[in-house]
């Protein structure tokens, strides 16, 4: 069953890597750019999508986020054709995606607080919550040695939720899924960890 609510992200980012990732990749190595550096593009990207957020300017703000999740894409990709892939490098890159997504959820956080809207700071508040549990669920749980990117709801899938929700103008929609659906893969990631624990309890 994990196997196969993995499948589908497993397929999309392999497609997406062999058309896209990879002959960008091959540019930015021609360029001397390294993955590193491209990582914290990204970041810099993220804060700009919280920005133009923060500011209602939404679709915009959209905008500059999923460009900011392209950037994610390349840095792996560079790192590999490159063979300059190492722990700090994945380090940095994890970090860098988490605090990129939390950013994200603080801008539209201050958005919804300065206009008053006590729904959407719930919203964008639960979204960053459930969010960040998911992440840590598969970290802790790879750092038990068990696979952890199972589940509905991984950080590629809440990006484009929440991008499509900019985009369109209904980003309290987006958040509501995203809160409710990330705490549906926490659950799941818990039950998960437990079955493939159990022998060592």
């Amino acid at each position: 069953m994990n196997a196969f609510r993995r499948a589908p992200r497993v397929h999309a980012k392999q497609w997406a890597e062999r058309r896209i990732s990879r002959p960008i990749a091959r540019l930015l190595i021609a360029l001397h750019i390294p993955a590193n550096a491209i990582t914290l593009v990204g970041l810099g990207v993220a804060g700009g999508a919280a920005y133009l957020i923060a500011e209602g300017r939404l679709f915009a703000g959209g905008a500059v986020m999923l460009a900011g999740a392209a950037l994610d894409m390349l840095d792996g990709a560079v790192a590999r054709l490159a063979n300059s892939a190492g722990r700090f490098g994945a380090y940095l890159d994890s970090v860098a995606d988490r605090a990129g997504e939390a950013v994200v959820f603080f801008g539209l956080l201050a958005f919804y607080v300065r206009d008053g809207h006590h729904l959407g700071a719930y919203l964008a508040f639960a979204a960053a919550f459930a969010a960040m549990l998911v992440s840590y669920s598969r970290a802790r749980a790879e750092g038990l040695s068990v696979p952890g990117d199972v589940g509905l709801l991984g950080r590629p899938e809440r990006i484009v939720v929440l991008g499509v929700g900019l985009l369109l103008g209904y980003p309290l929609y987006a958040m509501g899924i995203i809160a409710a659906l990330a705490l549906l893969t926490s659950l799941q990631r818990l039950r998960h960890v437990h079955r493939n624990t159990r022998d060592t309890q």
